[in-house]
């Protein structure tokens, strides 16, 4: 069968071999990682149940650009690897971990959101037990930290614009580590009209963030709360074994509100199983200890 030719009479080999990469101005690629993990808090009175904390991992930065800002764990894509490669090898890098729960967010492509060259960040959200981490900053961090996260909704105005209608979500960004808080504004725009919907986050206050990582970590927490409504992924957060009441915990702590005992439980019931054992020595009246349903390998 002859080669097909195109409209200059090329085969794809004599394409191929005349083609030049460099006629075209290419981004460099990063990966990203917002890894989160839910740590408890110690409590004077032993009597009381630690509160929780949602965390997410940040590292301080060693060089420029935003030399000593924090930022997210990630680095640039090697030639022989996939975005999700490069975000697996960073996480073991900064935590010691890899089998954990891992997704790709989005890719950021911002003009500008990196004042050395044309970057895109192709991020990814992790969900870890912080217990299982073993934190190492990388060759170009100085230090690496978990830092509590809040990201409650402060705002929330809808208008109409040139027959479109326009919602505006503010969301105040706060981390803190030990003496050091980190804050920053968030909109959250989605625009909705006859051809179909577009949604983007802008920052609008940031102090102490590198590059725009405040949006990719805001635009995580609504993905990992978006996804608490009707999926399993917050026991990707859990140790092995845990109490109901800790569970509510972890989603309350991330959702960031107070939810009903008995509306809970029933949705916990699709999700857990009990393990038969009891916690002890914990200060108060044993609690019955559940895991992670197991899937039916038959299913």
């Amino acid at each position: 069968m002859e080669a097909l030719r195109d409209r200059n009479g090329l085969t794809e080999e004599e394409f191929l071999r005349q083609y030049k990469p460099g006629d075209y101005e290419r981004p460099s690629v990063a990966a990203d990682m917002v890894i989160f993990t839910v740590t408890e808090e110690e409590e004077e009175n032993y009597r009381k149940l630690p509160e929780k904390e949602l965390r997410v991992l940040l590292i301080q930065r060693g060089g420029h650009p935003y030399l000593g800002c924090w930022a997210l764990p990630g680095g640039f894509v090697r030639p022989v690897e996939t975005t999700e490669q490069a975000a697996r090898r960073e996480l073991k890098e900064e935590t010691g971990v890899d089998q954990v729960y891992l997704e790709q967010l989005y890719t950021f492509s911002d003009l500008g959101r990196d004042p050395r060259t044309w970057v895109m960040s192709c991020s990814y959200m992790a969900l870890v037990d912080g217990t299982k981490v073993q934190l190492e900053a990388g060759d170009d961090a100085d230090n690496a930290a978990w830092f509590s996260l809040t990201c409650p909704m402060v705002e929330e105005i809808t208008e109409k614009k040139d027959g479109k209608i326009i919602k505006r979500q503010r969301f105040r960004l706060e981390l803190r580590h030990k003496s050091t808080v980190l804050k920053s504004t968030v909109d959250k725009v989605t625009t909705k009209g006859m051809s179909g919907q577009s949604c983007e986050y802008i920052i609008t206050d940031n102090d102490g963030l590198a590059f725009d990582h405040a949006k990719i970590i805001a635009y995580a927490v609504e993905r990992l709360r978006g996804k608490l409504e009707y999926t399993d992924l917050a026991l990707h957060l859990m140790p092995e074994q845990f109490t109901l009441t800790q569970l509510q915990q972890v989603y309350e702590v991330i959702l960031g509100k107070t939810l009903l005992k008995a509306a809970f439980r029933r949705k916990a019931a699709d999700l857990v199983e009990e393990t038969g054992f009891f916690t002890e020595k914990e200060g108060h009246r044993p609690s019955r200890l559940y895991r992670r349903k197991l899937e039916d390998e038959n299913g």
